[in-house]
């Protein structure tokens, strides 16, 4: 077994772990761990709460989470040799959640709170929790459905230089700016009162949280990428923009459907990744890289069939875009929301079904103007009865008195 490189405990405030997390990217935070390139070794990670949320049947903690404290990363851990304009090689080789707690939450927000993709439609905190079963999870919130699990990381990434940060922190404020009272907001801006930057001794973390960037998006470094094909056998190749790379890892999913669009739409979990390090030199420029690009692994669920459903740019109200893509994935996601509620489930359990299970969203038409056509692809083995249309017509097969948790 690698060796552990970073530990947490799941049973203390993230503020109080031994080897403290960070919740926002500066360039200063101070490595906890350092590896050689070649190496193989064990991070464990808090979830991407820091434990605000908890296994039970009340959606007050999801409605009342502060967001301004997330995510929680374990890192960053610096890789011997590593100078900027490299690229970091990242196997991901393992992961899955500690023994002691084998269960996952998902949630959606309320819509002073963030929201989600559908935040118009479902405005209100829900939660549910999830029971893992080895490579299966089910939920007493959700029935009629169990997912075999892409587990990987929602966010990895490196430590931005200061030019970069400076960047990102430039070009959000400029986006803000242009409707400042947006609820939610069009960008989450630097906010120091939660800031937690490791190590950093006080007086200099008290300046670096007036910039520090925020863990939300991501970004040129990787960061929050919610791509739940990063799973088991991936290999990804950063860009390095400060010298040691700083490799910083966490929000941990079991599972996750393309896009996550509840926002906290993936099974999130605390527990482990196992990885594996090393470098190209001078990497960015022999391969015009400034994003992270990545190999997918082989493992994880061996869905063959699916009920897939299309969008366009044509919103609700029937108002037309110009190639808009996110106006047609939405409409691909609310009309496979209507079709599943045709088996019993309550709108907001579709909609979560549809941020946990590893669905595929593609952009399947991107030209043919004004119309941009969207695909969601549905897996049909997750559900334990047939979804697939025929002449007789859907049957209620869910039970309707089973919901999703609701704030008390």
């Amino acid at each position: 077994m690698p060796k552990t490189l970073i530990k947490v405990d799941i049973n203390k405030p993230a503020e109080k772990q031994d080897m403290l997390p960070h919740n926002r990217w500066h360039p200063d935070i101070p490595f906890v761990a350092s590896v050689n390139p070649g190496e193989d070794f064990r991070i464990e990670c808090l979830d991407w709460t820091g434990g605000q949320i908890v296994d039970d049947n009340d959606a007050t903690d999801m409605r009342d989470v502060d967001l301004t404290k997330v995510h929680y990363l374990s890192g960053p851990v610096e890789i011997a040799g590593a100078d900027p304009g490299d690229l970091l090689v990242v196997d991901i080789l393992d992961i899955g959640a500690f023994q002691e707690s084998e269960w996952g939450f998902t949630g959606i927000f309320a819509r002073e709170n963030g929201g989600g993709f559908l935040v118009d439609h479902y405005p209100e905190a829900r939660k549910a929790c999830w029971d893992f079963h080895g490579i299966y999870a089910t939920s007493r919130h959700v029935p009629g459905v169990r997912i075999h699990g892409m587990s990987h990381p929602g966010l990895i990434g490196c430590l931005p230089s200061r030019e970069l940060l400076d960047e990102w922190n430039a070009r959000e404020a400029e986006l803000i700016a242009t409707d400042p009272d947006r609820i939610p907001p069009l960008a989450a801006p630097p906010y120091a009162d939660t800031a937690l930057l490791g190590h950093m001794p006080p007086q200099q973390a008290k300046e670096a949280a007036k910039v520090g960037a925020r863990t939300v998006p991501p970004r040129e470094h990787g960061g929050n990428v919610d791509i739940k094909n990063l799973t088991r056998g991936s290999r990804i190749y950063f860009p390095v923009y400060v010298e040691g790379g700083g490799l910083s890892v966490g929000d941990l999913h079991f599972s996750q459907g393309d896009g996550e669009i509840t926002f906290c739409g993936a099974i999130e979990m605390a527990g482990w990744i196992d990885l594996h390090v090393d470098l190209i030199k001078g990497g960015m420029e022999k391969y015009g890289i400034k994003n992270p690009i990545f190999k997918t692994g082989t493992s994880g669920p061996n869905y063959n069939d699916f009920l897939v459903f299309e969008g366009i740019s044509v919103d609700e109200r029937g108002k037309q875009y110009y190639l808009d893509a996110h106006v047609a994935y939405r409409q691909a996601a609310l009309n496979a929301i209507e079709y599943l509620k045709k088996f019993g489930y309550s709108g907001e359990q579709a909609y979560v079904i549809l941020g946990t299970a590893p669905v595929e969203g593609r952009i399947s038409g991107i030209v043919d103007i004004p119309n941009a056509c969207a695909t969601l692809y549905i897996p049909t083995e997750i559900f334990e009865f047939n979804i697939m249309p025929d002449s007789a017509g859907p049957k209620v097969l869910v039970d309707r008195a089973v919901e999703l948790a609701k704030p008390t």
